[in-house]
């Protein structure tokens, strides 16, 4: 569908304002006990959208398969927050500048979405940022292995999207996919996906 970009920053400015609960890795588990008390560690990612030949489109990276944690798996670029990040958001924009080349000043910060919970011990903060000039990614060498972009559209309708399982420590686990292509996003980055998709078809 073609958008312009006054339409598609109205519209996901809307989505970004509407009211909504933080999510987490355990939304579709509610049999998973979550210890009282627990201490998250602070994160942030960035949903990195780009307009090109009225296509509005969102960056993913795929992990490296070398890496130790989540090896393969989709992602948005991001991270922790280090000590010299003043803030979230610079976390998001750091990460992102490390891991596909984003330059600096050039992603207009939209909102964000409500934190997600990971498994791994993360309270993640989704930016939703606008990049107002095309560059080149560049996937960072050994944590990145491919940088690629995904309809909007695709990503907003929450039709597609599905809930699957598969045993997790010792227990069935179920989640999010919205497959795109040749590309199977899961897990934490499909559902902060849909928090977004159901906030824009509203």
């Amino acid at each position: 569908m073609q958008v312009t970009r006054p339409d598609l920053i109205q519209t996901i400015g809307a989505a970004l304002s509407s009211s909504g609960a933080a999510t987490s890795d355990f939304d579709l588990n509610p049999d998973i006990k979550l210890p009282v008390g627990r201490v998250l560690r602070p994160a942030a990612v960035l949903i990195p959208i780009t307009l090109t030949s009225g296509r509005a489109e969102v960056l993913l990276t795929m992990r490296s398969s070398q890496l130790r944690h989540h090896p393969g798996q989709i992602a948005f670029p991001g991270g922790k927050q280090d000590a010299g990040d003043a803030t979230l958001v610079d976390a998001a924009l750091r990460e992102s500048a490390e891991e596909i080349g984003l330059p600096h000043g050039i992603a207009d910060i939209l909102g964000e979405l409500p934190p997600h919970e990971t498994v791994t011990g993360f309270k993640v903060t989704p930016f939703v940022g606008w990049i107002t000039e095309d560059f080149d990614t560049i996937a960072e060498a050994g944590e990145v292995s491919e940088v690629f972009r995904v309809p909007l559209d695709h990503l907003a309708d929450p039709a597609n999207y599905r809930i699957e399982s598969r045993i997790w420590q010792g227990r069935r686990r179920h989640f999010f996919v919205v497959p795109f292509g040749p590309y199977y996003i899961w897990g934490a980055t499909a559902r902060m996906l849909r928090s977004l998709a159901d906030r824009m078809a509203q």
